[in-house]
């Protein structure tokens, strides 16, 4: 990680067929053209600690574009707060998005990212419900690394509106580096789904990726609010992403 990085952070409507998806961009000051980094939110969209997280991987060399992943309907414009009221308000965005527009908003995201001047390789990322997001980006052939964090539903296909959004089944098109990161203690992501998602990819022929599973992690480590928190696994969680997207 860079130390003493200064960066510049912006709201922008990114253009896409449903509607204008609000959206943060960062990336050191300057105008030196960096990779650009797809960085999928929680069920809890643009809070301050999903900026946070941003913020720390901006500042090692990348341009960073986090969009709501709720960009279109109640929930527009709305950052959750980490409590009962918000994981039900998140959950219930989540039921009303279809793996259409999910993937629908992801194009038009990385077609934004593309456009820039001041991008380069395009890689994506992201944590709970973004992690599947994340994977999904990856089928995107100009995605050329991607790190997911924590991934829900990836192992039973579940995603948004949709029992089975047949993720897994994609694998075999994703032609970009691929890491995954998991916590031990994750109860939505279990040791048996684990090895489930592992023999997808292996089976699917993505025999050369990286897996990470944290000793002691739960789900949501990396969120610097509430009991789950790690911090020392966080660092070295972002530490290893940086390392994969810029191939060592």
């Amino acid at each position: 990680m860079s130390l003493g990085m200064k960066l510049r952070e912006d709201e922008v409507p990114v253009p896409a067929p449903g509607g204008a998806i609000r959206s943060v961009v960062l990336r050191p000051l300057g105008d030196d053209p960096l990779p650009g980094v797809l960085l999928y939110t929680d069920i809890f969209q643009l809070t301050e600690s999903t900026l946070r997280t941003a913020r720390r991987l901006a500042s090692a060399g990348f341009v960073v574009c986090v969009p709501e992943i709720y960009p279109h309907g109640d929930l527009a414009g709305v950052a959750l707060e980490f409590d009962d009221d918000g994981k039900r308000a998140g959950l219930a965005g989540a039921a009303a998005t279809t793996t259409a527009q999910f993937d629908a908003d992801r194009v038009a995201v990385l077609d934004y990212l593309e456009r820039r001047a001041d991008t380069t390789t395009l890689f994506a990322t992201g944590f709970c419900i973004g992690g599947h997001l994340a994977f999904r980006a990856a089928l995107d052939p100009r995605v050329a690394a991607t790190v997911c964090f924590y991934p829900t539903g990836l192992h039973n296909g579940a995603l948004g509106a949709d029992a089975d959004a047949g993720s897994l089944a994609l694998a075999a098109s994703i032609g970009g580096r691929l890491m995954i990161v998991f916590g031990a203690q994750d109860p939505h992501v279990p040791a048996a789904a684990r090895v489930e998602i592992l023999s997808a990819l292996y089976t699917a022929g993505l025999e050369d990726l990286e897996l990470h599973v944290y000793a002691g992690g739960e789900h949501a480590f990396m969120r610097d609010v509430g009991a789950r928190h790690d911090p020392v696994l966080t660092d070295l969680a972002l530490t290893e992403a940086v390392s994969f997207f810029t191939a060592r």
